[in-house]
């Protein structure tokens, strides 16, 4: 094993995490992932283009909401991970959006009927208070994240698996529409891969999103790493299970 390399992807984990930015990984091609048979980035987009009122849930750092700019004459984020509150707020509040903390997917302090789209981007939500923040005749897209995903990340590292969210499919999320007033207008799935070049990667993907693995630090899991870093340098990657699935939604 190259033991100085390995000690340089550790030192990457001291530095500080903010946003859900992951073009630090991925503008140097050492995180790859499936490409999708829809482009949730194109649907949002059209979905502004008719909207007066946008909600968009889970902002995290304002990154991707951003990019949609310029907005509706009304614009709402919210954000619950106090890391990304700041960021999201220094980044959207210049660009005429309102930042609300929000840790709980019930009431959202926004007011009733008072968006006629809401975006969110792999964020938890329920769908009685959807309903109470539409207008009628609104829509809902969502592009959620699998049970299944990075499920074998898990389990190469020694780390458990949450029973509930492994669950977690485009069935089950339907299930919740089923007596609310929606009409389920798309809905697709996907099962494929997420490719690591380097254990580094692996270690900042498992700091941007520390619900994967919730009590993950290097110190705990030294030795699974230390194997993980060995394989990917004789094979050159590591791939492990991507799940995406999306629904698009329209409250009537």
């Amino acid at each position: 094993m190259d033991k100085s390399l390995f000690d340089v992807y550790l030192q990457e984990q001291e530095e500080a995490f903010n946003g859900w930015d992951f073009s630090r990984l991925t503008s140097l091609n050492r995180f790859n992932s499936s490409l999708l048979p829809w482009s949730y980035g194109g649907l949002a987009y059209a979905a502004m283009q008719q909207a007066n009122a946008v909600l968009d849930m889970g902002t995290g750092g304002g990154e991707f909401f951003s990019r949609l700019h310029p907005y509706p004459p009304i614009a709402y984020a919210t954000e619950g991970y106090e890391p990304n509150l700041t960021i999201a707020r220094q980044r959207l509040r210049p660009l005429g959006v309102t930042v609300v903390f929000s840790q709980t997917d019930e009431n959202i302090p926004i007011p009733s009927s008072h968006v006629d789209l809401i975006l969110n981007q792999h964020d938890s939500y329920s769908v009685s208070e959807l309903e109470r923040l539409l207008q009628s005749g609104g829509t809902f897209l969502t592009q959620q994240v699998g049970g299944k995903d990075c499920s074998d990340l898990n389990k190469a590292l020694g780390a458990q698996i949450d029973p509930l969210y492994s669950k977690w499919n485009l069935n089950l999320a339907l299930a919740a529409f089923s007596n609310k007033p929606f009409h389920i207008q798309k809905t697709l799935e996907k099962i494929g891969v997420q490719r690591f070049y380097d254990v580094g990667a692996v270690i900042y993907y498992l700091k941007a999103i520390p619900w994967q693995i919730p009590d993950f630090s290097v110190e705990k899991y030294i030795r699974p790493l230390q194997q993980m870093h060995e394989h990917i340098q004789c094979k050159g990657y590591i791939d492990f299970i991507q799940h995406r699935f999306l629904i698009k939604a329209r409250l009537l």
